[in-house]
């Protein structure tokens, strides 16, 4: 059976509402509403409304909270430590990227650590944030171990994401958005929700074993490698531990785990280096010179980090987002929780 299409004007609205039955602000559920359609608009679906359940589950629970009082820990014209308390992440995380965007405007760089925020969806939301005003924008989060090091069998670091962006002039900005294992922990629900199996080398079942059974995979493997599992491991040194909030050791000694993250976002000025308009200019030549390489056998194009994220934006802003079967039932199970219509499709 193929997915049901639904548009996003439809669906946004009715993803607020829940947010905001389930106790949110309206101006922080708009803002938890966007980060996750922006996702699927993109084609980022496992970032996307299919966490709504998991989300509110969370709410619930109190893992999540809908009225966080996020405070400003420390600060300096070009670092911040802001501490979220367990706040949804888009709603701690777009002002920590403001932040860091007036501190570079300012001095040159803003780095900003947050700590104690839950999930934050597609990180890349962010590090385009700060490329759309013109400065070189960066993203990185961390959480309590889901992957495998390299050599292990069981979780011992997280999968942590990393997003890098940088604008150009003609061309769409360059927009570096992955996670340090092979999949992202949210293509395995997806798997779930489409009732298809894992890639090969994604996962590891709960005893260390390698699986295709998106029910089964549990603990994810590193891209890469060493590499994958390096960087997960310098990304927590640089967040976690810095804001004195670690999440692998607990968990490692046998404490239990939990939805906390810490992240960081970053603004470079460029202008402070060269001219934004020429340094748009040099992005521009350098994806051309790389288009006009000579392709591999079966390569229509060479595609830049970022751009089969706006084709799939164009072609979902005429045609609507697709809507698995399984995150269907998660819309309605949401909708039957608040008593809400359902988005027009759905």
């Amino acid at each position: 059976m193929s997915d049901i299409r639904i548009r996003a004007e439809h669906l946004e609205p009715f993803i607020q509402s829940v947010f905001e039955n389930a106790g949110m602000p309206p101006e922080d559920a708009a803002i938890e509403a966007e980060v996750l359609i922006w996702a699927n608009l993109r084609g980022v679906d496992s970032h996307g409304v299919l966490r709504i359940i998991s989300y509110l589950n969370s709410i619930k629970t109190g893992a999540m909270n809908p009225r966080p009082n996020i405070r400003v820990v420390k600060e300096s014209p070009a670092v911040a430590h802001i501490a979220c308390d367990r706040a949804l992440g888009p709603v701690a995380t777009v002002p920590a990227m403001k932040k860091a965007i007036e501190k570079a405007k300012n001095v040159g760089i803003g780095w900003v650590l947050l700590s104690d925020v839950t999930h934050q969806g597609a990180m890349a939301y962010y590090s385009l944030m700060a490329a759309q005003e013109g400065f070189a924008g960066i993203a990185i989060v961390c959480s309590p171990p889901n992957m495998a090091p390299f050599g292990a069998k069981a979780a011992g670091v997280h999968n942590s994401p990393i997003a890098v962006a940088v604008p150009a002039n003609k061309r769409d900005p360059i927009s570096l958005d992955m996670a340090t294992s092979v999949a992202a922990g949210g293509k395995l629900q997806l798997a779930q929700d489409k009732g298809v199996p894992l890639g090969e080398d994604w996962a590891l079942d709960a005893a260390g074993n390698p699986t295709i059974d998106a029910r089964k995979g549990v603990i994810l493997r590193p891209a890469g490698g060493p590499k994958g599992s390096g960087l997960a491991l310098i990304f927590q040194c640089l967040s976690s531990l810095m804001v004195d909030n670690p999440l692998l050791v607990p968990v490692l000694r046998g404490g239990e785990s939990s939805r906390n993250q810490n992240g960081i976002v970053a603004a470079i000025d460029i202008s402070f280096f060269v001219d934004v308009d020429d340094y748009k200019d040099h992005v521009d030549n350098l994806i051309d010179e790389l288009k006009a390489l000579p392709r591999a056998d079966g390569f229509d194009d060479i595609l830049m980090p970022g751009e089969p994220e706006n084709r799939t934006l164009a072609e979902r802003s005429a045609e609507g987002i697709p809507i698995p079967a399984g995150t269907a039932e998660k819309l309605r199970k949401a909708a039957r929780r608040f008593d809400l219509a359902l988005p027009e499709g759905l």
